[in-house]
């Protein structure tokens, strides 16, 4: 969880955070698999976070949104536009559309035409929508925005980019963003994404390999994993191994790219996700990829306040991602 306030000067400062790990097999597939469980720790995280704020911006992973540009006519009215959007989306999702949550947002004039606009719609089953919004809810929270957490980390990503040289601009920025059990990789030039792929690979393979070498629970190991406190051969029987898998997966990935678009380089890659917080990840993808590598850092042109201690939240700040895009949308609004 990521509290942002405004910092009096068109920036930003970070309030508040905090991280509470998930039991195991709390989700699954991106599918809530206990409520009750999920919610409690939300509730945790949310004690940890020691706000009276309780409404909040949450998401779906882009695993359980079904989404599409379309061009239309500008000049609409709002209520022609709702009904242009759901003809548009009777052809496009496999579902009654009395099944599924339907929005829908005008991204700007169409490439092709001044007279035409561009329209992004998203639809989710509604039972996916139902569970996230039961969560927060039974934690006691008041969601107020639902979003998607790849349009969240897209969202974050904008603040990493100003890091860049000349602020990434014309550049290709392969974003890789290595949850739990996936990896997704998101290629961008100039703000706009070109390419876009998911694999199964993620960081609970390293965490059950620490509970088997080290006789612990799944909790118990993500924990220690997180404190980076675990013995010598931690480092040269797993995490060593894991690293080098997945600089090779992230490779396989961008060959992928490469093959399938007129593209044949990237300039930066920006490592993101519980993953990245690893130390030294950078370094090998780098060097299996021979590719300038950062680790994504939202909250490096913010102040921080009194409460926050910049040396956990630079450790954290990878992770933090989607928790941060979702803090800013409150600024959108």
């Amino acid at each position: 969880m990521v509290e942002l306030a405004s910092d009096g000067k068109g920036g930003y400062r970070v309030e508040r955070y905090a991280i509470e790990i998930l039991p195991r097999d709390v989700v699954s597939d991106g599918n809530i698999v206990n409520l009750e469980a999920a919610a409690e720790s939300v509730r945790r995280a949310w004690k940890k976070l020691a706000t009276s704020t309780r409404q909040v911006a949450i998401a779906l992973p882009a695993s359980h949104v079904i989404t599409k540009k379309i061009i239309v006519a500008a000049g609409q009215r709002e209520a022609e536009l709702e009904l242009l959007v759901e003809s548009e989306a009777n052809q496009y999702i496999p579902f009654a559309l009395e099944e599924v949550n339907l929005d829908f947002q005008v991204i700007g004039p169409a490439p092709s035409s001044p007279d035409e606009i561009e329209v992004l719609i998203a639809a989710s089953r509604k039972e996916k929508v139902e569970d996230r919004v039961a969560v927060a809810e039974s934690a006691g929270l008041k969601p107020r925005v639902l979003d998607v957490e790849s349009y969240a980390v897209l969202s974050a990503f904008q603040l990493v980019e100003a890091m860049l040289p000349e602020g990434g601009k014309g550049q290709i920025i392969a974003l890789v963003d290595v949850g739990a059990n996936v990896m997704n990789l998101t290629v961008l030039r100039n703000d706009q994404q070109i390419y876009a792929r998911e694999q199964a690979f993620g960081g609970n393979q390293l965490t059950q390999d620490i509970a088997r070498l080290f006789n612990m629970t799944f909790e118990e190991a993500e924990a220690e994993k997180r404190r980076n406190s675990l013995p010598e051969k931690y480092e040269t029987e797993l995490l060593r191994p894991f690293l080098e898998a997945l600089a090779l997966e992230l490779s396989r990935a961008l060959q992928f790219f490469f093959t399938s678009t007129q593209f044949n380089q990237v300039n930066h890659i920006v490592l993101a996700g519980g993953c990245a917080v690893i130390q030294g990840i950078d370094q090998v993808v780098a060097s299996r990829t021979q590719i300038n590598t950062v680790v994504a850092n939202p909250f490096a042109g913010m102040v921080l306040s009194d409460r926050i201690r910049e040396k956990s939240l630079l450790a954290d700040a990878s992770s933090l991602m989607v928790a941060c895009g979702l803090a800013l949308r409150r600024f959108d609004e």
